[in-house]
């Protein structure tokens, strides 16, 4: 096999790896939001700090904002990946209200609701909700600008191999 066609083979092999790539890089760049506690686009959006309230009688722990249990972080993946399309995602039912933000009114269905004599049964009815938006995922420059950069070096290492 000749030169030409063993780079036009190496190229080939490093574009078909991008799309993997690229779902890993948007994952992680997503749990590094956790982290940060804040958006990164054009710039860098801090996330609204949590109110401290009592909870179950006892005051709310300090720590990471929109992580208790870490389920939301967690379920953060890879939906599905294609030579021209990434999808990452969540099954997480409140994850769209954090992510996006919510003021409105909200529905909360008949409950039972345990309290320290026993429980009490809650009647259906309504209430109005403000969530802060707190982005975790989609769309950013700062992804963008990443994600070229892993591409641009996947070339380039294709390229070096034949010393052009």
């Amino acid at each position: 096999m000749n030169d030409f066609s063993q780079l036009v083979e190496d190229l080939t092999a490093a574009i078909e790896t991008v799309p993997q790539r690229v779902a890993t890089e948007a994952v992680n760049f997503s749990k590094e939001r956790f982290q940060e506690q804040a958006w990164k686009d054009e710039g860098k959006e801090a996330w609204k700090k949590r109110k401290t309230r009592r909870r179950g009688g006892a005051k709310r722990q300090k720590g990471a904002v929109l992580v208790d249990s870490g389920r939301l972080k967690r379920s953060v993946r890879i939906i599905s990946v294609s030579k021209d399309r990434v999808l990452i995602g969540t099954d997480v039912p409140y994850a769209e209200i954090h992510n996006e933000g919510f003021d409105g009114i909200q529905s909360v269905k008949a409950h039972t609701r345990r309290t320290r004599n026993g429980s009490t049964r809650v009647s259906a009815h309504t209430r109005h909700m403000r969530m802060p938006r707190r982005r975790f995922i989609g769309e950013s420059a700062t992804l963008n600008k990443r994600i070229e950069l892993m591409i641009t070096a996947e070339l380039v290492r294709a390229l070096k191999k034949h010393s052009i």
